[in-house]
C-alpha cells in the first residue's frame, strides 16, 4: 500500500539504450480522445527478438528484451520493457511458488487487468520507468480498482487519503480520485519516478519506500550505516510486508516472463487501446452515461469506480473512461444533449424551519452535497426558495441501481456491526456509504446502501 511512498537497479545508461526518445501523451480535444502508445521509446532496431545483456555496478546482469516496435499483445510489449536485474534471491523463489500454488489466481488478476494495462504502460514508457512496475498493481490491490486496506489506502495504486491528496487526486462526496483509472495511474507512475531519483534509481528501494514510506526507509538505511553495513534493499531490515513486497513483484515479474516454464497460460489480449478519455464538459447522470454509451452499469464502473455518486461531481473532473468501441457513439450523443438535461434534477421548496441539515436528512444525502450540487457559498437559505436534488441522490433505491449496490431496510435492534457482519463488511464503510456516523443511531425501516462483494 501506499503511505508516502519505487525499483531501478540497472543505472542509466541502460535506459539510454532502451528510451532514445519520448513523447508526451495526446492532449484532450474538445470531446473525448484515445491514449494511443505515446511516440518516442524507441529500441534498438532489430528484426527479431534479441536479448542483450549487460551488467550494473552492483555485478548484477541485466535482461533487456528488445523487441520489434510493433507488439501483437499486451505481454509482448510488457516483457520488451523488463528492465530490472536478474536476482537470484530465496524471498523471491518463495513469492513465486506462493503464486504458482494458485493458478487460478493468476488466471483471474489477468482478466481483471485488460482494461487497464495497456494504459499503464503507456504511462510507464513515457516516464521511462521499468516494465515490470506495471504489475504493481497485482501486489497492491490484486487489480482490484475498488481494493481499501484496513489503513484507507483505496484502489489500484493503494492510495492513502493523504498521498492521494499530495498528488492532486480529489476526495469528497461525489467522486474518490484514488479510484480513478486515468488520474491515479498518472500519479503513481509520476510518484514512482520521483523515489527513483531520491534513490538514484535504485528502483529496488524506491518501492520499498513506495509500501513502507520514505522515513522508514532512511531509517532503516541509517541504521545499517551506523553498523557499517550495505544500505541496499536486501541489507535492509523492513517489516515482513516490506520484506515481501518487492520480492512478490519481481516473483510475478518473472512468472510472466516465463510463462511457458511455469506453465502459466497468457490471455492474448491485443496491444491496443481499451478505452477512450472522453471530456464530459459538465456534470453527468450516470444513468444517462450508460444508456449513452449502450453498456451496462457494472461495465461502465470496471472503468469509471471513482464515482460515488448516481453523477459526476459538478466542479469535476468532467472525464469519463468510455470503451473505445463505443467512444464515437457516445460523444455524438452527448454532443445532442443540452447541458440543462444531462441532469434531471428533483426541485424543493425550502420550508418555514427547515435548514440544510433537515433536507439532507430528508433526502439521505449531505449538507455538503447540497451546497456542492446547489453552488452555495454557506448554510444560509430561506423559506419559498427553492433548492435543487438529484435524483441519483433523492432516492436511495436509484443509487443503489445505478452504482453496483444493494439496500437493506433496517429492522428493529440493527446495530452497525450486526449489519456489517451479515454482508461481510466493515462498520465504518456502512457508516461512510450512507454519509452517516457511527454515533448515528439506526432507525427501524431506514434504508441503507451496502456495497456488493
Amino acid at each position: 500500500m501506499i503511505k508516502y511512498n519505487s525499483i531501478r537497479p540497472a543505472h542509466y545508461l541502460l535506459y539510454l539504450i532502451l528510451f532514445i526518445t519520448v513523447g508526451c501523451a495526446e492532449q484532450p480535444s474538445t470531446h473525448a480522445f484515445v491514449y494511443e502508445k505515446p511516440a518516442g521509446i524507441n529500441p534498438v532496431p532489430v528484426t527479431s527478438l534479441v536479448n542483450t545483456l549487460t551488467t550494473n555496478n552492483d555485478g548484477y546482469q541485466t535482461q533487456l528484451n528488445l523487441l520489434p516496435r510493433s507488439h501483437k499483445t499486451v505481454w509482448d510489449r510488457l516483457l520488451s520493457l523488463y528492465a530490472l536485474p536478474a536476482i537470484e534471491n530465496d524471498r523471491i523463489d518463495n513469492e513465486i511458488q506462493r503464486y504458482l500454488d494458485h493458478p487460478e489466481y493468476l488466471a483471474r488478476i489477468q482478466q481483471r487487468a485488460e482494461p487497464y494495462l495497456y494504459f499503464i504502460l503507456d504511462q510507464i514508457e513515457s516516464k521511462q520507468i521499468p516494465g515490470e512496475l506495471a504489475l504493481l498493481p497485482v501486489v497492491e490491490s490484486a487489480f482490484k480498482t475498488n481494493a481499501m486496506s484496513k489503513s484507507r489506502a483505496s484502489g489500484l495504486w493503494q492510495f492513502m487519503p493523504a498521498t492521494g491528496r499530495f498528488f492532486g487526486l480529489k476526495q469528497n462526496w461525489w467522486y474518490d480520485g484514488r479510484n480513478d483509472i486515468y488520474t491515479s495511474t498518472q500519479a503513481a507512475t509520476t510518484y514512482l519516478s520521483q523515489l527513483s531519483k531520491l534513490y538514484n534509481d535504485d528502483w529496488l528501494l524506491a518501492l520499498a519506500a513506495y509500501n513502507a514510506g520514505k522515513g522508514t526507509i532512511r531509517k532503516a538505511r541509517n541504521r545499517n550505516m551506523k553498523k557499517g553495513l550495505e544500505t541496499d534493499y536486501w541489507s535492509l531490515s523492513l517489516s515482513k510486508e516490506t520484506m515481501n513486497y518487492v520480492p512478490r513483484l519481481l516473483a510475478i515479474a518473472r512468472i510472466f516472463a516465463n510463462a511457458d516454464k511455469y506453465n502459466i497460460p497468457l490471455q492474448p489480449f491485443p496491444n491496443k487501446p481499451y478505452f477512450a478519455v472522453v471530456n464530459i464538459e459538465s456534470q453527468l447522470d450516470l444513468t444517462l452515461a450508460t444508456e449513452m454509451a449502450q453498456i451496462s452499469i457494472n461495465d461502465f464502473f470496471i472503468l469509471n469506480p471513482a464515482f460515488k455518486r448516481g453523477s459526476t461531481d459538478p466542479d469535476g473532473p468532467y472525464h469519463l473512461l468510455i470503451h473505445v468501441d463505443k467512444a464515437d457513439s457516445f460523444k455524438e450523443k452527448l454532443s445532442q444533449t443540452q447541458k440543462k438535461d444531462r441532469m434531471q434534477w428533483v426541485r424543493h421548496e425550502i420550508k418555514p424551519g427547515e435548514n440544510l441539515g433537515i433536507i439532507a436528512r430528508k433526502h439521505h444525502t449531505s449538507v455538503e452535497a447540497l451546497r456542492q450540487g446547489n453552488r452555495l457559498a454557506n448554510d444560509n437559505i430561506r423559506s419559498g426558495h427553492f433548492i435543487l436534488i438529484p435524483p441519483s441522490i433523492n432516492n436511495p433505491e436509484a443509487i443503489a441501481t445505478k452504482v453496483g449496490k444493494q439496500l437493506y431496510i433496517v429492522k428493529k435492534g440493527d446495530t452497525f456491526w450486526e449489519i456489517a457482519r451479515q454482508f461481510a463488511v466493515s462498520s465504518l464503510d456502512i457508516a461512510n456509504w450512507n454519509n452517516l456516523s457511527l454515533s448515528n443511531v439506526l432507525q427501524p425501516g431506514q434504508k441503507l446502501i451496502i456495497k456488493k462483494s
